[in-house]
């Protein structure tokens, strides 16, 4: 080997070493990369947090059930000749609360009791209110002339309360005593029988 193999540094001469190699760039600083999310991992970041937030959402409607029992969940509605019907001005009466709807099969089924038990205790302090749930006014308005329900019904609008009320379906029926707290919940088509029991019990208590 010669020296000619050999690149030589002394402090009179520096030659450039292989790759165009420079020693003063190696006083040369070094730029930092700057922290933080670009762009793309931001948008990408907030679609992830924005679909955890819709099943956390849902998750939580799923546990929710319906009010068994404490204070009923007010509310106003119109019915549909035109009355506006307040929960909260019925206090001191028993309300019967029954979501249904024209397309649903077990309503017809419990349609007929229904309108009996309204007969029967009208003039007992007893107020049988209908909600109609996700139905055409058309349709419920057929449905009433159909089976004679001349207790007053309303259709539910934007579905308010029967979110509050946390229906997992129809028909349902709430049972409000006179103190307008949930006395009696019914998930199933409910007859004359089952809820005369239920309102000579509150009527016998008062």
């Amino acid at each position: 080997m010669t020296d000619a193999n050999i690149p030589v540094m002394n402090n009179e001469t520096t030659e450039s070493l292989p790759g165009d190699f420079d020693p003063l760039d190696l006083k040369q600083p070094t730029t930092p990369r700057k922290g933080g999310l670009g762009l793309g991992s931001i948008v990408l970041l907030i679609g992830v947090l924005a679909v955890v937030g819709v099943f956390g959402l849902a998750l939580l409607q799923r546990n929710q059930t319906q009010p068994t029992s404490g204070s009923a969940p007010d509310f106003t509605f119109t019915t549909y000749d035109g009355q506006e019907i307040s929960l909260a001005d019925l206090r001191g009466k028993v309300v019967i609360v029954n979501f249904w709807a024209s397309w649903c099969g077990p309503c017809r089924v419990e349609a007929p009791d229904l309108q009996r038990v309204w007969e029967k205790y009208r003039e007992q302090d007893v107020v049988l209110l209908g909600i109609t749930y996700t139905d055409t006014d058309a349709n419920a308005q057929a449905f009433m002339d159909e089976f004679g329900m001349t207790y007053p019904n309303g259709p539910d609008r934007g579905t308010r309360i029967s979110d509050r009320y946390n229906i997992q379906g129809v028909p349902e029926t709430f049972v409000i005593d006179q103190n307008g707290r949930v006395a009696k919940f019914i998930y199933a088509p409910t007859n004359e029988r089952d809820l005369s029991a239920i309102i000579d019990g509150l009527l016998e208590s008062a």
